[in-house]
């Protein structure tokens, strides 16, 4: 009998515990603590040293936490309030405002671009067939250059691809290409009647109170135009005031915002497409549709990222980078928390601003946040300690650079020549980067901008082309005084 007391009594405990256990977790999975968030974001860009971040986390479509850390580049504290760069995070919004139009019935998903665009043209037939659908899910087949032209609008970006030719049949498989954000921008232009930013404004930031948020043609719009502080670029652990590479990016990055206005797009979000006045902007079945895997891409929806399987819990994400500002934008289903990390700041080596949501992602699941090394940092100390030996040995070869010819003034020209290739090398390979690329197709990068992709590479590289130029010169000189 006090065995089968005991069985029972043990069996109460364990179904008690379950059901005790469950909401224990629902809490843990629907609450943080603000100070744990300061604590991690702060102790994260003095770390990494960053300049500085905005963040915001919103659930089930209401604002929970909206906070700026360290500095802009005019010395004004950062705010939930000071407008950063989204870059590619600019692509959620392309699509939202073509969804929209969709949804109005003013386009469809799966018929061909040149159906509303006829004047845009390929060197190629296969562009009859690229759909909207594709060029949002990026399985157009379109392109990504590195080096473009010039353009101050939407159509004359798109103007550039008339020579262009498809790099794989339309809807075959994913390939991320800003071209086709270029060309969506351009289908906004054109269906609704207004410029791209015009439509944004009208139909997205105004419904959503998102005051705070513009959207450029052009990053030379930047600082001048759109009066936003320049960003950053790191080096050895520090930040630099930087200018932004001069790029037509609409559609594709040109979107700039506040951590604050951000809370309100991710709110409604999660709050089903509805806005804090009870407005419904989008569709349940396209917002829906815009989370879904494409055909042909499966980490791909419509302007959204989709998160692997490994990636616990899962999201849907867009990160995204200027020369000069980072951003990250994440919607966890799971638990109905999004994220945005806003970055004044550009690291080649490192997304900072996706590691800084992914943190804050762990808080509000109940967990603790691994503040991992300095990457970045530690890249450019080792690229500093190899431009140091690199320098010491470069002086060398040039003191010596006699000596190295002496010994050699038996040998044919032919072979005295062959070699100095080595060195040589270094010479065109970054002659050809500092002065030549900046030049190809008309393009509106300088030197400068080559520079701040990537300052501690940089070095190294400008260091090798210096002393590859003098001790060139120095050995040539040598054997033509040897009368060689």
């Amino acid at each position: 009998m006090c065995k089968k007391i005991s069985c029972v009594f043990l069996l109460l405990i364990i179904l008690f515990g379950q059901l005790w256990s469950v909401p224990l977790l629902a809490v843990a999975a629907k609450s943080f603590d603000p100070a744990d968030v300061d604590e991690y974001v702060t102790n994260y860009i003095y770390k990494n040293g960053l300049p500085g971040a905005a963040v915001v986390i919103v659930k089930d479509g209401k604002v929970l936490y909206e906070k700026g850390f360290g500095h802009d580049s005019n010395g004004n504290p950062l705010t939930a309030k000071s407008k950063t760069g989204l870059a590619s995070g600019t692509k959620p919004f392309t699509a939202f405002a073509v969804l929209q139009l969709v949804d109005r019935g003013g386009i469809k998903l799966d018929e061909p671009v040149v159906t509303y665009l006829p004047e845009l043209t390929l060197n190629d037939e296969r562009w009859q067939q690229v759909t909207i659908r594709q060029l949002l899910s990026h399985t157009s087949g379109l392109p990504n250059p590195t080096i473009v032209g010039p353009a101050s609008t939407p159509k004359e970006g798109v103007g550039r691809f008339h020579d262009w030719q498809l790099q794989a049949d339309p809807g075959q498989k994913y390939s991320y290409s800003n071209a086709n954000y270029w060309t969506l921008a351009y289908l906004v232009e054109q269906i609704s009647g207004m410029t791209f930013n015009d439509y944004l404004t009208q139909n997205v930031f105004q419904p959503l109170g998102m005051n705070d948020s513009i959207s450029a043609v052009n990053s030379g719009e930047i600082v001048g135009k759109l009066g936003i502080p320049r960003g950053y670029v790191t080096l050895f652990g520090t930040a630099m005031p930087w200018t932004e590479l001069e790029q037509m990016f609409s559609g594709a990055g040109s979107i700039f915002t506040t951590a604050s206005d951000m809370g309100k797009w991710l709110s409604m979000h999660t709050n089903g497409g509805v806005n804090e006045k009870g407005e419904r902007l989008l569709s349940e079945a396209l917002l829906k549709e815009s989370y879904s895997p494409q055909p042909g891409s499966e980490k791909y929806g419509l302007g959204w990222s989709l998160s692997s399987p490994t990636i616990k819990p899962a999201r849907i994400s867009h990160s995204g980078s200027l020369s000069t500002f980072q951003s990250q934008q994440d919607i966890v289903p799971s638990s109905g928390y999004a994220v945005a990390a806003l970055l004044n700041s550009f690291t080649t080596t490192f997304e900072h601003s996706y590691e800084i949501s992914s943190g804050i992602i762990q808080l509000t699941e109940g967990q603790e946040p691994e503040l991992k090394a300095p990457t970045p940092k530690i890249i450019d100390f080792i690229l500093g300690g190899v431009t140091l030996i690199y320098l010491i040995l470069g002086v060398r070869g040039i003191v010596r650079s006699k000596k190295w010819v002496e010994k050699r003034k038996q040998q044919p020209s032919w072979r005295f020549y062959l070699r100095l290739i080595p060195q040589l090398i270094p010479v065109i390979g970054v002659g050809w980067l500092l002065f030549i690329v900046p030049n190809l197709q008309n393009n509106s990068s300088t030197m400068k901008d080559a520079f701040g992709l990537f300052p501690s590479a940089m070095i190294l590289l400008v260091l090798a082309f210096i002393i590859g130029c003098v001790l060139t010169i120095m050995r040539v000189y040598h054997r033509v005084k040897l009368g060689r």
